[in-house]
């Protein structure tokens, strides 16, 4: 080969001057014309108060456009299929690459949807076992909890031209692994009869307990008791068989209630159809609490509750079959598989151990294949996307991370970034919405937004590296090594919340009292049980109100001021002052604007390209009618006053003509979780989830509970912001409540009055008590991960 004699330095390639994704003007959402530019093959977190516009820069900009570009690249037939993207509002988006999402959208919470069935695990075990399974009963779908077995046969005719044609029979059989009694489902659903009527009274005695159904009511009570199928002044309970049939089970039957012709159906199937057939959600409270009683769920007896059918778990390799193999902690999975050895399908038991070792890596071996996936976490959830770009071989790609160390312990931290910087190493663009000082401090390059929230933030307020944000004047380098001390003295119980023999999960007979009227903190690391404690053994009836970080429901017509029930005392405070009715003042009744449908813009269907949205230019975006915007409250219209802050708006219903005592409550709770920046009338679908668990607290406290359970209450809260929330506990305590809050943030521990330390592993290595007592109690022993972390973070 020939040598280059030529010694003179060449000059830097074209391609090498792509080192940047140049961003200019960007306006997303509350966004004021940022400007950035960020390195690639680097890791940059993006920091700042919650609603500075982090998710809109990162999420909303950056991702948002490199995915629409990535869609338009296939043909516009493909294209009709996919979801249509709108171009955002920037100026310039330069040097894009393209991007992975990995965010916290909870998987979806169908039942069928497990833990395997998300990452392709279970896939690769059921082909395993249609290989090497003894006996053999079929290809991998035999294994399949989703596929039904079917069976038919028939016959059809072929035509051969020329007036010939051939009647052709064909048998045709599918072998699958379902349980027919639950479906594939692993619980079976049962009503409860005693929820339904008290069967020591008769029917004329009112013996129904659904609500709505009054002894009177001609369509439901009065159809049963004079249909002349049912004795009604006998007791149910003294029914005979053929009586407890036509009451439960009869099909519609046509019968005559004083002369008219009415529709007899059983108890059970007119229930399912009244209630049970409707979202849960959209139900009155009143309702949804009574089928939630009425209906319970239990293993499915033929399966229990491993989903699948007994052929499927007649076939084994070794003593193991593929229900045992799927309800395995996966790290126990992990070392069976690494016992296999055939290498007729060598290829896929590496594919299959790479996949469990990642989530063992990922600090997630604790979980199971078969857990159902609606069951995670935001932070587990997000973890188990993370799996399969573990192992990948692409490069030069965009990563993209919302607040990863969400549900972490802060001793799990660590490897999150470690995993992040490997990411990194591979020569990928690592971009990370992040609060948690631990992961900005491994940051190559950092953008603050600020310097407030809403309409206060948006701006870039410091882009550089962490020594000069430490040194900079932000909120978050304010922020960035603040330290909480332990308290010096505690609050004393005024009683105790006992839980005896709990072992909801992988709780191991736990007996624990629980301190009354003082704020205690559960902890452990991810996966010890924290939530199965508090969540599924606090006894029932103990008046407790729990915020846990299940998703809001609402359209972009939903807001704060909906969701809250604001919106009922100002409509009627509207109304009170201008003599007209309440329904005026809604944009989704009366009031609304004819023209958009009190949406507030018209919405333009283009196919396959990103839809149009055209403020209305009826109502020029306002949503109302013009002749309601002529009524006034305290010189505003309903218009201005949704869009006011949550912080104006308790101002100007606080004092003066529109003062407003029930809304003025509602406010003062919303400023106390530290919403004051949000507007009233600001869409549900714009709101981060660290505001949609805040917003949810925010209503709850109106709740007359004497126990508040909160679940990870710092998610996607600014360092800046968590003080607040320790004022917020303290104050809900001081004024007679008891507060659990399970919680890995070391500021809030150090609070605590009283902690409780789950583990000491994940898992079956877990579900134990490791420590009880206080803070300084656990700084002081150190014995267990969480106390060597405290006594870290205050110094001791």
């Amino acid at each position: 080969m020939a040598k280059r004699t030529d010694t003179q330095p060449t000059a830097p390639h074209a391609a090498d001057s792509h080192d940047l994704i140049r961003v200019h003007g960007a306006r997303v959402n509350n966004l004021k014309d940022v400007s950035i530019e960020i390195p690639k093959r680097r890791l940059t977190v993006f920091t700042g108060v919650s609603g500075s516009g982090k998710s809109s820069l990162v999420f909303g900009t950056i991702a948002a456009e490199s995915q629409r570009l990535i869609n338009e690249t296939y043909s516009a037939f493909v294209q009709g299929f996919m979801p249509t993207l709108a171009r955002p509002e920037v100026d310039v988006l330069d040097g894009l690459t393209t991007v992975i999402t990995v965010d916290q959208q909870r998987l979806g919470a169908d039942p069928r949807s497990t833990v395997g069935t998300a990452t392709d695990a279970s896939a690769m075990l059921r082909i395993l076992f249609s290989r090497l399974g003894k006996p053999h009963i079929g290809s991998p779908q035999a294994f399949s909890f989703n596929v039904a077995s079917v069976q038919a046969s028939g016959a059809f005719k072929v035509d051969r031209g020329a007036d010939r044609t051939r009647t052709v029979k064909r048998t045709f059989t599918r072998t699958g692994g379902m349980c027919t009694h639950c479906e594939g489902r692993g619980t079976v659903s049962d009503i409860d009869l005693t929820q339904l009527y008290d069967d020591s009274k008769s029917l004329s005695e009112g013996a129904f307990t659904i609500p709505g159904w009054k002894s009177d009511s001609f369509w439901t009570v009065r159809v049963y008791a004079e249909s002349g199928l049912l004795d009604p002044d006998k007791p149910i309970r003294k029914f005979t068989k053929r009586e407890m049939q036509d009451f439960l089970y009869r099909e519609p039957t046509k019968v005559k209630v004083e002369g008219v012709n009415l529709t007899y159906e059983g108890l059970i199937p007119k229930i399912q159809k009244s209630f049970l057939s409707k979202d849960k959600e959209a139900l009155q409270p009143h309702i949804r609490e009574f089928v939630e009683r009425a209906v319970t769920f239990t293993t499915c007896p033929d399966c229990d509750g491993s989903r699948l059918s007994e052929e499927a778990r007649s076939s084994k390799i070794g003593k193991l079959s593929i229900a045992d193999a799927c309800a395995m902690q996966i790290s126990d999975l992990a070392e069976w598989v690494r016992g296999l050895d055939d290498p007729s399908v060598a290829p896929l038991l590496a594919a299959l151990r790479r996949t469990l070792d990642s989530f063992v890596e990922i600090g997630l071996g604790y979980l199971s294949l078969d857990r159902p996936s609606g069951t995670l976490s935001g932070g587990e959830a997000q973890r188990v996307k993370m799996i399969r770009h573990l192992g990948s071989s692409l490069t030069d790609v965009t990563y993209v991370f919302d607040e990863p160390t969400i549900g972490l312990h802060p001793h799990d931290i660590r490897r999150m970034n470690d995993l992040l910087l490997r990411l990194r190493d591979k020569g990928n663009t690592v971009l990370v919405v992040e609060h948690k000082p631990q992961t900005i401090a491994i940051a190559d390059h950092v953008v603050d937004l600020g310097p407030g929230a809403g309409s206060a933030g948006g701006t870039v307020c410091f882009e550089g590296t962490v020594e000069g944000l430490r040194a900079g004047d932000t909120v978050t380098g304010r922020h960035l090594d603040d330290r909480a001390a332990v308290k010096e003295t505690v609050r004393e119980p005024t009683g105790v919340l006992e839980i005896r023999g709990a072992t909801a999960h992988n709780l191991r007979g736990v007996d624990v009292d629980i301190p009354l009227g003082v704020l205690t903190v559960v902890t452990g690391v991810a996966g010890s049980g924290k939530s199965s404690l508090v969540h599924g053994s606090v006894p029932a009836g103990a008046e407790v109100v729990s915020v846990d970080q299940g998703a809001i429901r609402g359209s972009r017509r939903s807001n704060p001021a909906t969701y809250t029930g604001l919106l009922d005392p100002i409509r009627k405070a509207f109304a009170k002052a201008n003599g007209v009715k309440p329904a005026l003042f809604s944009s989704n009744s009366e009031g609304a604007c004819p023209t958009c449908n009190g949406a507030g813009v018209i919405y333009t269907d283009l196919a396959m390209m990103a839809g149009v949205a055209t403020p209305c230019e009826e109502c020029e975006g306002r949503r109302f009618q013009a002749s309601v915007l002529d009524y006034h409250l305290g010189g505003r219209d309903i218009s201005e006053v949704l869009a006011m802050s949550v912080t104006e708006a308790e101002e100007f219903f606080g004092a003066g003509e529109a003062r407003t005592p029930a809304a003025h409550r509602i406010l003062e709770r919303l400023a106390d979780v530290g919403l004051g920046y949000l507007s009233l009338g600001q869409p549900l679908t714009t709101l981060s989830g660290g505001e949609r668990q805040r917003l949810k607290l925010a209503t709850h406290m109106a709740e007359k509970g004497g126990v508040y359970v909160l679940d990870e209450p710092t998610t996607g809260l600014h360092l800046a912001d968590v003080e607040q929330l320790l004022g917020l506990l303290d104050r809900l305590v001081d004024s007679g409540k008891s507060v659990i809050v399970v919680e890995h943030h070391q500021a809030v521990m150090a609070h605590a009055d009283w902690i409780i330390d789950l583990g000491p592993g994940a898992g079956h290595d877990g579900g134990r008590i490791v420590f009880e007592g206080t803070p300084a109690d656990l700084v002081a022993a150190r014995s267990t991960l969480t106390g060597e972390h405290l006594a870290e973070y205050v110094g001791a």
